[in-house]
C-alpha cells in the first residue's frame, strides 16, 4: 500500500524526553476510514503518539506521513485536515457555547450559512440545544467534552485525533460519539483515539494497537489482540480494565455495545 493510501504512517518513529524515552522504534499503518485505537496504561506513549502524527510534537528519529504530507516538513498543511480533542481541552470559559463555536469555525474560514448550519446539527446531536447560550465556564466537565469535539468536527477534518473522548461523557452522548465515529469512517474520515479501557477500545474501534512503555506490543483486532499480546506478569483485562480510577464505566460500555 502506497502513503497516498493510508491515512498515517510512522517508520521507525521515536521521542524522548531528557533521559525518558516515551516512543520507541514505533512503526505502523492505519487504513484511510478506519476507527483505530491505542490503548495502554497512561505514559505507555499514546498522547504523545498522536502529538507527533499532528505535528504538535516534533520526532528525534523515524518518518510519519499523514495523507501523503510529511509531518516533518509540512506541519502546518497536516493541521489543517486534522481535528483535535486533547485529553483536557482548555475552553474559553469567558464566552457561550455558541459563541466559542462561532470563533472557531471562523478561525477556519467557514461561511456565515455552513457554520450556522454545522453549529445547529451538531448541538443538537450532542443535546446541547438550548445550552449553547450559557457560559462555559457553567458547564460540566461532560458538556465542556462534547464542546470541544463538536469544535474538532467543525472543519470537516480528514483525520481525527481523540484522547480520551469518552471522558466525562455519559452513557447517551458515549453512543452518540461512537456512531458519529461510524458514520465518518463511511464517509472516509479516519479516527484515531486513545483510551486505557479495553473494552470501550473493543466496542469502538476497528483496530487497536497495544502501547506499553513506549512500545508498541501489537496490533490487530481486538480479539486477536487477547491472544497475541502478552504483559509483564498479567492478563490485559487485569491491567487495562482496573485502571479506571474511581469512574464507573459499565453503563457506558453497556451503551457502546448497543
Amino acid at each position: 500500500m502506497s502513503e497516498t493510501q493510508s491515512a498515517v504512517k510512522l517508520e521507525n518513529v521515536s521521542k524522548s524526553f531528557g533521559n525518558i524515552q516515551a516512543v520507541k522504534n514505533l512503526d505502523m499503518q492505519i487504513d484511510a476510514g478506519t476507527v483505530f485505537g491505542f490503548l495502554g496504561p497512561n505514559g505507555s506513549g499514546k498522547s504523545t503518539t498522536m502529538k507527533m502524527i499532528m505535528g504538535l510534537l516534533k520526532a528525534d528519529s523515524g518518518r510519519l506521513n499523514v495523507y501523503g504530507i510529511d509531518v516533518s516538513r509540512s506541519p502546518w498543511e497536516v493541521k489543517k485536515i486534522v481535528g483535535y480533542v486533547p485529553e483536557s481541552p482548555r475552553l474559553y470559559e469567558f464566552l457561550t457555547g455558541l459563541e466559542y463555536l462561532d470563533f472557531i469555525a471562523d478561525v477556519y474560514g467557514l461561511t456565515a450559512e455552513t457554520k450556522k448550519k454545522r453549529i445547529e446539527e451538531y448541538l443538537n446531536a450532542f443535546d446541547l440545544e438550548n445550552r449553547e447560550n450559557e457560559m462555559i465556564s457553567g458547564y460540566s466537565h461532560g458538556m465542556k467534552q462534547k464542546i470541544a469535539i463538536i469544535a474538532a468536527l467543525l472543519h470537516k477534518p480528514k483525520l481525527l485525533i481523540l484522547d480520551e473522548p469518552l471522558s466525562g461523557l455519559d452513557p447517551k452522548s458515549a453512543r452518540i460519539v461512537k456512531d458519529l465515529l461510524h458514520k465518518l469512517a463511511n464517509e472516509g474520515v479516519t479516527t484515531i483515539m486513545s483510551t486505557h479501557v479495553l473494552e470501550i477500545a473493543d466496542a469502538v474501534c476497528d483496530k487497536i494497537a497495544i502501547m506499553y512503555q513506549g512500545r508498541k506490543l501489537a496490533e490487530g483486532k481486538s480479539s486477536e489482540l487477547r491472544k497475541e499480546a502478552k504483559m509483564p506478569d498479567s492478563s490485559l483485562e487485569e491491567i487495562f480494565l482496573k485502571l479506571t480510577g474511581t469512574s464507573d464505566i459499565k453503563e457506558i460500555v453497556e451503551a457502546l455495545g448497543k
